[in-house]
């Protein structure tokens, strides 16, 4: 993202907390990365169960070690050392967490938020399960609406995602979505959070500063 891109999205900011927060999610914006590790502690009981949704976001920001310092317990499908059988068993613990914590491919300028997986263990704790869910988001996450939030995962997301995940993809080559029909692909469930769920407390920090893919 050039700078000018950058900036026009530091306008968009308020326009974007406004529409979230009038679509009844709770979106609050940081400035920093430090502000927004201290929203998120905030929002977390010490000695809360926490999940983490496989987020980069989340990964950048430390905040697996920063919860755990504080006594949470948390639950990490991608901890290095797992066998499948113990990853897939925390992806379902993560469903019944107090706090979920996670990352979203796009928001829109009118509020949605749109995500697509492989699994769909994380849109599913987005969407219920989790007492409290919290989602970050990188100013370079903000786009116009929900056909440029399908652009960005198909040009962007999914193809930096595919490489961070070791996944031999023809996306990783070409940049861009080729519809794979392999067993390793990563696209299979596309949500979007047009307001926030009935009975999932939601909060959503937008950063000032880019973050994840």
């Amino acid at each position: 993202m050039n700078i000018s891109n950058i900036e026009s999205n530091r306008i968009n900011v308020n326009q974007v907390i406004e529409a979230l927060n009038k679509n009844n999610f709770n979106a609050k914006y940081c400035a920093t990365e430090e502000t927004a590790i201290n929203e998120v502690i905030s929002l977390t009981p010490a000695n809360s169960t926490v999940g983490m949704g496989g987020s980069f976001t989340v990964q950048q920001l430390g905040l697996s070690e920063i919860l755990a310092d504080r006594g949470c317990q948390v639950l990490d499908h991608n901890k290095p050392g797992l066998s499948p059988e113990e990853a897939l068993e925390l992806r379902r613990r993560q469903l019944v967490c107090d706090v979920f914590l996670t990352g979203t491919n796009a928001v829109t300028l009118d509020g949605q938020i749109v995500n697509r997986d492989g699994i769909g263990n994380r849109v599913a704790a987005m969407i219920f399960g989790p007492k409290r869910v919290i989602i970050i988001v990188g100013i370079n996450k903000i786009v116009s609406n929900v056909d440029e939030a399908i652009k960005r995962i198909e040009t962007i997301a999914a193809p930096m995602n595919n490489k961070r995940l070791n996944k031999a993809n023809p996306c990783i080559k070409t940049g861009q979505c080729m519809n794979c029909q392999g067993p390793s692909r990563i696209c299979n469930v596309t949500t979007i959070l047009s307001k926030k769920p009935m009975l999932t407390d939601t909060h959503i920090i937008i950063v000032g500063n880019e973050l994840g893919f």
